[in-house]
């Protein structure tokens, strides 16, 4: 389902030596040189565990939470549209995109080719998701955007900021600082041929989830969630 940019937010221009980082309004992200894919199915669905560290997660929904969510809904099935209710905060930073994709993302899309198109970069149009008890979205495709100058996404960057924790994590924090009770429900699932089930992955706090769209894109849907808050950190992988 296509996006639309609803609400845009001027950020500054803080920048390190090599690594861009943005400005007091998200958090400082810090280089992630060793990161491992777990393919979902083929190489067009992937996981990637501990893309955030807690500490980054929480800071991020520290801070879209200070800006204020507003509820997005659909007219539904019957109009053609997914069912859709959770709320959406849509931003436009190229400074915040640029910082996460050279954080380690750029690195695993460097042998990603689509019709002789390479990863560039990531959509600057950034949105969070947050998604309440009985809140969910439901069957849609992603649809390809061009952004111009012969730019187009091609994958889908999701990253749960809330979910289970993976075991081994080595963040400092104090449990009491969690922003809210565990997260249950809330999979992204994803369909084949005759509603099969292609995968189910649930929400990891930190973890990204990547997958072609456009007309490639497999029918997925968010799970209903039923107990906790589910939060989603979205853009797009551009290719040129």
């Amino acid at each position: 389902m296509a996006e639309t940019q609803t609400k845009k937010r001027r950020m500054g221009e803080k920048k390190g030596a090599s690594f861009p980082q943005t400005t007091s309004n998200w958090p400082v992200i810090t280089p992630k040189p060793n990161l491992q894919i777990a393919r979902l199915k083929d190489s067009d669905l992937f996981t990637v565990q501990n893309f955030l560290t807690s500490v980054e997660s929480e800071a991020f929904i520290k801070a879209a939470e200070a800006i204020g969510f507003a509820h997005q809904g659909s007219l539904g099935p019957t109009k053609g549209e997914a069912y859709r209710d959770n709320d959406r905060i849509s931003v436009n930073d190229p400074l915040l995109a640029d910082t996460i994709w050279v954080s380690g993302l750029n690195q695993l899309f460097s042998d990603i080719k689509i019709r002789g198109k390479v990863a560039v970069g990531l959509n600057p149009n950034i949105r969070f998701y947050r998604y309440k008890v009985g809140q969910r979205f439901g069957r849609h495709i992603d649809e390809s955007v061009n952004i111009g100058e012969g730019k187009h996404t091609q994958y889908t960057l999701l990253i749960y900021l809330s979910g289970s924790v993976s075991k081994g994590k080595n963040d400092l924090k104090n449990p009491k600082d969690s922003p809210s009770e565990p997260l249950v429900g809330g999979e992204t699932v994803f369909y084949g041929s005759r509603n099969s089930v292609v995968a189910e992955v649930a929400p990891a706090e930190g973890m990204a989830l990547l997958h072609i769209h456009g007309d490639k894109c497999m029918l997925h849907e968010a799970r209903n969630v039923t107990k906790g808050v589910k939060y989603v950190f979205r853009s797009d992988v551009v290719f040129a």
